[in-house]
């Protein structure tokens, strides 16, 4: 049976590829589609979202928009990696439908609710922060969701701070109440998604598809792979969100280690960081886990052939 997810992103270049790879793959029944400010301001990325939506053909899938804003902390957004647009590098088609009327956390919380408990994957690859508000505003749909799957935070490294990664650090009070919600929550971090670099095979192999939902993903991945280049001195780009999606379509492409993980609220230097303590096994009860390596190879044919599935839509 097809796994059936909530996709909250940012688009954001990676995140666009994960909603690729959510639509093209036929082990996943894509519920929802909504955004988060983070990568960029939330009107940007929610237009990134829709053009990606025409690009890969979705239709009949509800996206709206949810949070402009951290809980308590200022917007901080990414243009030195993402661009002015959050998306820049291709050229971004006009939306083919509009949003949802829902704002993106009563979203969340209808879908869960008109699901089956323990059926309904929540895959956030931003800000955590329209999760946390659906907990605060509905706690009960903590025991119905199946699990949690989060592109964010690491165990060893971080990219925004020298301890912290993006996705955290942006909002860490809303990923405190995410982490500590008592659901099933797999951190599919910097650790892992580290390994998910597009090489110049894995740019190959997407051109060779030839259609133009291929050449708008190698589009992206240039532009990524300059901005990398350029920011943080990779050869090629890590392409963290897809990992998410990965692991719910198969979790045996992820070793994932159950560790207890708490976020750090208050460090001057350590503020957003991951904490995961590996000092004994973890309790059979600890929810939490860690994403530590990926099988590149399966990762990416995961990629490729959700891109082939995809075609050339209308």
């Amino acid at each position: 049976m097809a796994e059936t997810i909530i996709l909250d992103c940012d688009p954001g270049h990676d995140d666009a590829v994960a909603i690729m790879l959510a639509h093209g793959n036929p082990n996943i029944d894509l519920a929802a589609v909504t955004t988060v400010a983070g990568n960029q301001t939330l009107d940007k990325v929610t237009r990134n979202a829709l053009a990606v939506a025409r690009v890969a053909g979705i239709v009949g899938v509800p996206f709206a928009a949810g949070a402009d804003r951290p809980l308590i902390r200022n917007v901080e957004t990414a243009p030195s990696i993402h661009g002015e647009s959050g998306l820049d590098g291709p050229n971004l088609p006009e939306p083919a439908f509009t949003l949802d009327a829902r704002h993106a956390v009563d979203l969340i919380i209808d879908t869960v609710m008109a699901h089956e408990p323990g059926t309904v994957t929540l895959v956030p690859t931003g800000a955590l922060t329209n999760i946390a508000l659906a907990v605060r505003k509905a706690p009960h749909i903590v025991e119905r969701v199946k699990q949690v799957v989060l592109m964010g935070g690491g165990v060893h490294v971080g990219n925004w701070t020298p301890v912290a990664e993006f996705n955290i650090v942006i909002d860490p009070e809303a990923a405190d109440i995410v982490f500590r919600a008592g659901w099933k929550v797999v951190m599919v971090g910097l650790d892992l998604t580290h390994q998910a670099l597009a090489t110049p095979e894995v740019e190959q192999r997407i051109a060779a598809i030839g259609t133009k939902p291929a050449r708008f993903v190698g589009e992206l991945l240039e532009y990524f792979k300059q901005t990398y280049a350029n920011v943080a001195g990779f050869d090629s780009p890590p392409v963290h969100d897809p990992c998410a999606v990965a692991y719910v379509i198969d979790p045996t492409i992820v070793r994932a280690v159950q560790v207890p993980i708490v976020v750090e609220l208050q460090g001057a230097h350590t503020t957003g960081m991951t904490v995961a303590d590996f000092r004994a096994p973890a309790p059979a009860t600890c929810p939490t886990w860690a994403a530590m390596e990926l099988d590149r190879e399966r990762f990416w044919a995961l990629v490729v052939d959700a891109i082939e599935r995809i075609g050339e839509p209308a």
